[in-house]
Parts: structure tokens; C-alpha cells; sequence
């Protein structure tokens, strides 16, 4: 496993996919870059088509040796598990061209590992996000997610080199 790795997170929606990116640097973490992608016009298939374009260029331009996304869930209406998983695939199509590994979390192990409770609200998430990057401003909901989601990765990460440290 290569010990520097710089990771996408990617916290999927039909209308607003946020994503995050840091460098993991050795066990020291550094936030990159972040935002959300607004796929609000046109038909789904056109919303889609800019989620995947959009995820493209951000591989393109980064270059991760990971992406991280949120897996789906079906809360009350399978209609929107559906759409989920939808922008979900758009986005890892998008790697498809790329030497990039991919690794999917719940939205409840995610929460766990940044905040602590997989019953963590959004605002919370975005507070602990700011404190463990030392950001200056607050990312959107959608934004946090996903640096969130990278995080997730980074401490699962961090466990497995202790683990293999110790045996």
C-alpha cells in the first residue's frame, strides 16, 4: 500500500454531488480542494451526464489514487434509492480511465468514524470536519459529506497500519 495517497471523497446526489478531496501524508491529513457539483437542468439522463463529466475532470485534474463514495441506502422511498444509485454509478464511471481505487462506506460508517455516532446530524458532521482540517469556513452540507466520506477512508486506513505495525 503506497503510504502517500491522495483521496476523493464523494457524497452522491441526483441535483448536488459533493466531493472532497485531502492528502494523506503518512498519517497526517491536508484538505485539498472541495465543492459541490449542481446537476439541477435537464432531463435525469442530463444530470447524470454532468455528474459524470464533472467527476471525470476532477480525476482528470487531481489525480486520486482513491475515491471514496457513499453507498446506498434506502431510507423511506425506493424511488430516491434508485436515483442514488444512479448518480452513484455516473460517478464511478468516471473512473473507469483512471489507475483509481475505489472504496464505498455507508453513510453511517462515515458519520461513526468522523463524528463518532452514525446518528451524527449534517451540521455536525460539517463541525467536525472544519475542526479536524482547520478550515476557515464552513464547506456545504454536501461538501462536508464528502470530505467526510475521505476521512472515513483515511481512519480505516490508519487502524489497518497500526494492526500490521503490531503483528
Amino acid at each position: 500500500m503506497k503510504n502517500d495517497q491522495r483521496i476523493l471523497g464523494i457524497d452522491p446526489g441526483s441535483r448536488a454531488t459533493g466531493f472532497g478531496l485531502i492528502d494523506l501524508i503518512g498519517s497526517q491529513v491536508k484538505y485539498i480542494s472541495s465543492g459541490v457539483i449542481k446537476s439541477t437542468k435537464g432531463d435525469f439522463t442530463e444530470r447524470l451526464k454532468v455528474i459524470h463529466k464533472s467527476v471525470y475532470k476532477l480525476i482528470k485534474e487531481y489525480n486520486p489514487d482513491i475515491m471514496v463514495i457513499e453507498s446506498v441506502f434506502v431510507h423511506k422511498n425506493p424511488s430516491s434509492a434508485l436515483k442514488l444509485g444512479h448518480a452513484r454509478a455516473a460517478a464511478l464511471c468516471a473512473t473507469f480511465d483512471f489507475d483509481v481505487s475505489v472504496f464505498e462506506y455507508s453513510p453511517r460508517e462515515i458519520k461513526k468514524a468522523v463524528v463518532g455516532t452514525g446518528a451524527a446530524s449534517k451540521e455536525q458532521v460539517q463541525h467536525m470536519v472544519v475542526s479536524l482540517l482547520n478550515l476557515d469556513g464552513t464547506p456545504a452540507e454536501d461538501a462536508a459529506d464528502a470530505i467526510a466520506a475521505a476521512l472515513c477512508y483515511s481512519n480505516q486506513r490508519a487502524m489497518y497500519d497500526s494492526l500490521k505495525a503490531m503483528s
